[in-house]
């Protein structure tokens, strides 16, 4: 019932503590007009006061000035209904009236301007400087673009007062008008105290995140952009009252090439089109979803299905189209009303943008609304992300290229064989009658084009498909009587099914090829590579290197026959060293009694094949003048002896394979020993030069095309390496770099683990809440699929703890409830993990003020010690329970937060003997520190400096490492003696030695504080 004052300021009060939302806005309204009844207007002030704060923080700006020329009526005639807080807000909300006005494009200038007159004089009247009032003129003039550089010059040089906006709101007005005059690095200069947190407020630093995307885009720097993204979209996701950063960030996910991401946020926020009170802001949050839609129309996506307005579904550009209706006569009401273009100039200015980076800008977060890659060329002015091959539009010169590229093994050859199969696919395709004689005949290239789709379904794990395209060019070369190549391409297709492709089941699924090797079985693979090795031999003494061509198909070679043939060669040694290596591994990672074939192979040294094989590529190949392939037999052997702990001689190896390639002249082939030595010198705790490899290899991988090259893993590597160092920037943007190539690849289990390496590196290095925004993504309920459990339990914990420390406690008590539910199901000698988390829950809870679930959560965690003990978790539950029931209850509370003390006791009290694992001395010296304090905020004095000195005496006990806690229980022995038993100079003698004690033991900065308090008593 809200008959009585009383009972309206109760309810004031809890509306008050509600998070800014309809709800809160219509009991406000309902709460006015019980006020309305009463015959003092005291509570009617308070409660127009809380409805206007409601209209101001959830976008119903249109309303605020109705409720506010009510308060000033109340002014007027009964100021002294109002209290010094009250009448100080009825100056404050003068600034609150004027930009809502603004927003509205119905109220007139002259209406306006008329406010801000009033403002004046009654700032005048008051005795109250104007400054805030130039404020209110600059908002205006900027508003408008009229006059904009004389008001700002009578704003920015005043003298603030107490009136002013907070120093971060002025800090962001101040920066957007550099922004405005197009100096993005001036602004991010005036910005800095916002952007590092050292400035702040209900409202920032969310709003200039917002606002300092772009210019962050264009300036370069990007590491802060994403920071600035991630940390700031989660603090205006939903809020009516922030709809124009929400545009915001949608401008940036299309600029920064996140489209994805973009629709993600704008499904997040569907609730905004709702959102009508505040007709600037909405105007500008309808800009940024144009500004998303337009670039997915742009790029070919217009029918992609998309969130708007709630009750239908929309593609985007249905969408599009949509919010252009309103969007535009919208901004042309507000350039109506102003007289000017400026709103409109705006708007367009944001919807003439592009794109501000050439790729995607990696953001770490998972999206599951991907939207795919347009094929269109980066800028002119922008080098691209790839040096991609040239490929010849006549038809000889492809074949030729290709074919060169080839022998040389540059990786880029691979983007010309995709274009020959195009082009013999295409009806128009060439007739091989009139390229005979420089090409050879068509099934040459049909046998070729055959060994390239064979190495593209290697890489791509489907090993048997390729071993069977490799049959067919087997088939080929044996009819064009080119027998080198047929052995070459025999020996690959029975290396390559030596150990299964991952997606080798996808063929058999679907009906395609199956093995080219008639599903033989390791030993038969075996030997059927050492006949291959026979006929090898034979070979070498009837057709060699240097002999004529056998027919017009190796006639075509020319010149090139020689190192045609030697080539193949080499790749039969290869193959036979390849399947070695393979075998020697399956081998080493296998359990023998649970393998089939361990029998068979109990009499084979496979390690002494291995080495066989291997050394007889290394020195046919540097006999033959080929140091590529002794490269490729030095990175078998490195991995062999990396593997086998034998890191010394896995550098040596891998430091030749450059060298060879060095000599070769083959850079596009360092990439793979290059991350290979990385990982070694990793292991070897030399980040340093693995970081330059890293590098290395990613750059000579992108200069030459080398799609084939694992760009992922090696950024998560260099990523981990990068952390390793103490380049946490670096690593962040590795590790998101990785994530999003993993995604790209259709891995969703990589790039989890990516991510979770990364929510580290981001919590580790300060950063908090970009850890969150990336273990939130990471968390999604289709996002952990085929992740550790436990690994994603430590993810959780990490996100609830994030939480926590964002202030977030009932999200971060949930995300603790929900670990709890899945760790009690452990095994027993887990469960030590639930006793934590339910603690951590039950605190999270308390600290939100859900008493009642908190005290279940709490009896939960009591109930899980006694089955699995972890005493300093629930030790540290219960002295947060004394803590938090005080600060709940004040002193009504002593004894019951003394009964949870007392519980810590008894928990320390039932420890065994000789229990190590953790510091006793310290929680026993934290109990008593606790309820001295307890004590202490009841008024008992007398008994609270006896618990202080007890925990005194308790960190004594730790040595060095209790001598700061010690400090501060000397600090609050001293409060309770100086200010609350009025022993000032006992106090003062406590703090002087305790202080001296400090300085000796090389705690500053605890000196300094017992110093301090000591002067303050001293000045009494």
């Amino acid at each position: 019932m809200l008959d009585t004052p009383e009972a309206v300021v109760e309810a004031l009060r809890e509306n008050h503590e509600r998070p800014h939302g309809l709800p809160r806005t219509v009991i406000a309204e309902e709460l006015v007009e019980a006020a309305e009844t009463f015959e003092q207007p005291d509570v009617l002030v308070t409660a127009l006061l809380e409805l206007m704060t409601a209209y101001e923080f959830t976008g119903e700006q249109r309303k605020s000035p109705v409720a506010f020329a009510r308060i000033l009526k109340l002014w007027d005639t009964a100021p002294d209904s109002f209290s010094p807080y009250e009448a100080h807000q009825v100056f404050w909300r003068f600034k609150w009236v004027t930009t809502s006005l603004l927003q509205v494009p119905d109220i007139p200038l002259t209406a306006i301007g008329g406010w801000i007159d009033q403002m004046r004089a009654r700032y005048e009247a008051a005795g109250h400087g104007v400054q805030p009032v130039a404020a209110m003129r600059y908002h205006l003039a900027h508003h408008t673009g009229t006059g904009v550089a004389d008001a700002y010059d009578l704003w920015a040089t005043r003298p603030r007062t107490d009136l002013s906006d907070c120093e971060a709101c002025e800090t962001r007005h101040l920066a957007w008008h550099r922004v405005a005059e197009g100096d993005d690095a001036a602004a991010l200069d005036a910005w800095r105290p916002v952007l590092t947190g050292e400035q702040g407020c209900s409202e920032e630093p969310q709003m200039s995140q917002a606002r300092a995307l772009l210019p962050l885009l264009r300036t370069g720097r990007t590491d802060e952009a994403r920071s600035h993204h991630l940390t700031g979209y989660r603090k205006v996701r939903g809020n009516t009252g922030m709809q124009d950063e929400v545009g915001l960030h949608l401008e940036f996910c299309a600029l920064s090439r996140n489209e994805g991401r973009g629709l993600e946020i704008l499904a997040e926020n569907r609730s905004l089109f709702g959102a009508t009170g505040a007709p600037l802001d909405r105007l500008g949050f309808l800009t940024g979803v144009e500004v998303l839609l337009a670039r997915l129309a742009g790029t070919g996506h217009e029918d992609t299905a998309v969130a708007g307005p709630p009750g239908r579904s929309w593609t985007a550009a249905e969408l599009l189209a949509h919010v252009r209706a309103e969007a535009g006569p919208l901004a042309a009401a507000f350039d109506a009303r102003n007289g000017t273009s400026a709103v409109g100039d705006r708007r367009r200015a944001r919807l003439a943008r592009r794109p501000l980076l050439d790729e995607p800008l990696p953001l770490g977060l998972r999206t599951a609304a991907a939207v795919a890659r347009p094929a269109t060329p980066a800028p002119a002015s922008a080098a691209p992300a790839t040096a991609r091959t040239e490929v010849p539009d006549d038809f000889t010169a492809l074949v030729r290229e290709a074919r060169r590229m080839g022998r040389d093994g540059h990786p880029g050859d691979s983007r010309l064989w995709d274009r020959i199969g195009e082009r013999l696919a295409e009806t128009t395709a060439p007739d091989f009658e009139a390229y005979a004689d420089e090409l050879g005949p068509e099934e040459l290239l049909r046998a070729e084009l055959a060994e390239h789709r064979a190495q593209e379904l290697w890489l791509d794990d489907r090993h048997k498909a390729s071993a069977a395209e490799l049959a067919a060019a087997v088939e080929g070369y044996e009819r064009l009587r080119m027998p080198w190549h047929a052995l070459s391409a025999r020996a690959r297709a029975l290396a390559w099914t030596t150990r299964p492709g991952a997606r080798d089941g996808e063929d058999e699924e679907s009906g395609g090829a199956g093995s080219g090797t008639g599903g033989l079985d390791r030993a038969e693979v075996r030997a059927a590579l050492d006949a291959v090795m026979g006929e090898t031999e034979k070979l070498l003494a009837e057709v060699p290197f240097d002999g004529a061509p056998l027919g017009d198909a190796e006639a075509v070679f020319g010149a090139d026959l020689r190192t045609e043939r030697t080539l193949a060669y080499l790749s039969v040694r290869y193959a036979d060293t390849f399947a070695a290596y393979q075998e020697l591994v399956e081998a080493a990672e296998s359990d023998a009694d649970a393998d089939p074939d361990a029998d068979a192979d109990a009499g084979l040294d496979l390690a002494g094949r291995f080495e066989e094989r291997a050394g007889t590529l290394l020195t046919e190949a540097e006999r033959l003048g080929f140091p590529h392939q002794s490269a490729n037999a030095r990175q078998f052997r490195a991995d062999v002896m990396g593997r086998g702990g034998d890191l010394t001689g896995a550098e040596r190896e891998l430091r030749a394979a450059l060298q060879d390639l060095e000599t070769a002249g083959r850079p596009w082939r360092r990439p793979r020993p290059r991350a290979l030595l990385a990982q070694v010198l990793l292991a070897r705790d030399e980040p340093q030069e693995a970081v330059d490899l890293l590098h290395g290899a990613i750059a000579d991988a992108v200069a030459h095309d080398d799609a084939s090259f694992a760009l992922a893993p090696t950024y998560l590597l260099l990523g981990q390496a990068s952390a390793h160092l103490g380049d946490f920037s670096g690593a962040v943007r590795h590790l998101s770099e990785a994530a999003a190539r993993f995604d790209q690849a259709g891995d969703p289990g990589e790039a989890t683990q990516a991510r979770l390496r990364l929510a580290d590196v981001l919590s580790r290095s300060g950063q908090p809440a970009d850890a969150v925004a990336v273990l939130e993504s990471v968390l999604a309920d289709d996002a952990t699929a085929g992740v550790d459990e436990r690994m994603l339990a430590q993810a959780r914990l990490t996100f609830a703890r994030g939480l926590r420390d964002l202030e977030e406690h009932l999200p971060a008590a949930r995300e603790f409830l929900a670990l709890a539910d899945t760790v009690a199901g452990w095994p027993q000698e887990d469960r030590a993990v639930l006793t934590l988390v339910a603690s951590e829950a039950a605190t999270a809870l308390a600290t939100a003020d859900h008493w009642e679930a908190a005290d279940t959560a709490y009896e939960r965690a009591v109930a899980a010690h006694a089955e699995a003990p972890n005493p300093p978790m629930i030790a540290l539950m219960m002295r947060e329970f004394a803590r938090l029931t005080m600060r709940a209850r004040g002193a009504e509370g002593t004894d019951a937060a003394l009964a949870h003390l007392d519980r810590a006791d008894a928990v320390l009290a039932a420890l065994p003997a000789g229990e190590d694992g953790f510091a006793v001395w310290y929680e026993r010296g934290e109990i008593h520190y606790r309820r001295a304090r307890v004590l202490a905020e009841a008024d008992r004095y007398e008994e609270a400096l006896p618990q202080a000195e007890a925990a005194v005496a308790a960190h004594e006990e730790g040595g060095p490492q209790g001598e700061l806690a010690r400090a501060e229980a000397v600090r609050v022995a001293a409060l309770i003696e100086g200010n609350g038993l009025d022993r000032t100079n006992e106090a003062i003698a406590r703090l002087t030695t305790a202080a001296a004690r400090c300085r000796k033991a090389e705690l500053p900065e605890a000196a300094q504080v017992l110093d301090a308090l000591r002067q303050e008593l001293l000045s009494r």
